[in-house]
């Protein structure tokens, strides 16, 4: 079938890492009979705020909505900002979270062969589920404010967040080969239960899912700054870990020093219906147009994107265009093809490329390669 993608290139160094991504999937569309992308850009960036008013376009919006999924490079300037001081990047992300019910903030933290990594504890393959609806997160263009002398923000979780943010962890986990360790699939749970009422009630809901529907896979429990440090000692031990919407957020980039750092960390936000990917990292305008972006991120996105379109829709071309993917970026990084975040002189369209001839040569070679039109 053909699946209608909405390309969002947003700021600073996403449109050049989104290019590179797109030129892989044309590859894997190439390599693969029965895989056809119609890939779709639209406006969408901190920088159309600073000239329209408008981050996220009410067209770009209803193009999404009514896409099969979003790709995105990265959204936000640090110096285009809303008069409260927040920057614009969540009129448009977090506009999309909320408004396509993308509750699953998806962050698979893997090490591949060939990459330098800040902290060596041996493999590295976990997954950090970030409830995107709720937490900390639900005050987002809201919370109090007293006379410009006291702010607050409120954290909330609901039963039916919670319910559903712990099945999406553990059907995950279901899917997965397991921990590393010893290959047992387990899912963590991620609070502060011992000081917070709604992190506790956070990890009761948890435990009655857990028990009432997913009898067959292992749980546990830990407070997130315990785990902050203990994830980074023995990563091994970790599969699926859920948590809260800011922690996910904080521990999703900490889990980066154990992949090579956020150049190498994809994510995607999924709900029920709809799903949108893209790298973990921020869009870096100190970066833009100098070529030394890591794409693999994004191309990794692209990878999880076919992924759910795969699995969704029982599709095994598009299941199929995610073994190229993950192979063809192994062997390129096992080959030293490295961007300067990994220590290598590699620019982003080398990257790029290198993915998109791994993925020609493992398909057995002749795909052509072409970019988004």
């Amino acid at each position: 079938m053909t699946y209608t993608i909405v390309a969002l290139g947003g700021d600073g160094i996403g449109p050049e890492v989104l290019d590179e991504a797109v030129k892989v999937l044309r590859a894997v569309e190439e390599a693969t009979p029965g895989l056809s992308l119609d890939l779709r850009a639209y406006p969408a960036s901190a920088a159309l705020h600073s000239r329209t008013g408008e981050a996220l376009p009410a067209e770009t919006f209803e193009a999404a909505r009514s896409a099969h999924a979003i790709l995105l490079g990265a959204m936000g300037l640090p110096d285009v900002r809303m008069p409260d001081g927040t920057e614009v990047q969540g009129r448009g992300i977090i506009r999309l979270r909320k408004g396509l019910d993308l509750y699953a903030g998806v962050r698979p933290i893997k090490r591949y062969p060939g990459v330098l990594v800040f902290i060596d504890r041996g493999p590295v393959d976990l997954v950090i589920v970030r409830e995107n609806s709720e937490g900390l997160f639900a005050s987002f263009d809201g919370g109090a404010e007293i006379t410009d002398h006291v702010v607050g923000d409120t954290l909330l979780m609901s039963r039916r967040g919670t319910e559903r943010i712990t099945r999406a962890a553990f059907t995950l986990a279901r899917g997965r080969s397991g921990r590393p360790l010893d290959g047992r699939a387990r899912v963590t749970c991620v609070d502060k239960a011992n000081i917070f009422r709604s992190l506790a009630f956070f990890r009761r809901v948890f435990t009655e899912v857990a028990g009432t529907e997913f009898p067959g896979v292992e749980h546990d429990y830990a407070l997130i700054d315990a785990l902050s440090l203990a994830v980074l000692q023995d990563p091994g031990r970790y599969d699926v870990l859920v948590t809260e919407n800011m922690f996910g957020d904080i521990l999703s980039d900490l889990a980066t020093a154990l992949c090579g750092g956020l150049g190498m960390a994809p994510s995607g936000d999924v709900g029920d219906a709809h799903a949108m990917f893209q790298p973990s990292h921020g869009s870096a305008p100190t970066l833009a147009g100098l070529g030394v972006a890591n794409p693999v991120a994004t191309i990794l996105s692209a990878r999880m994107m076919l992924d759910w379109l795969g699995t969704r829709h029982a599709d095994p071309a598009a299941l199929e265009g995610v073994a190229l993917i993950d192979r063809a970026v192994g062997e390129a990084l096992d080959r030293g093809v490295l961007t300067a975040d990994l220590g290598g002189t590699a620019t982003t369209a080398q990257m790029g490329d290198a993915v998109a001839e791994a993925v020609a040569r493992i398909a057995g070679g002749g795909a052509v390669i072409r970019g988004m039109g």
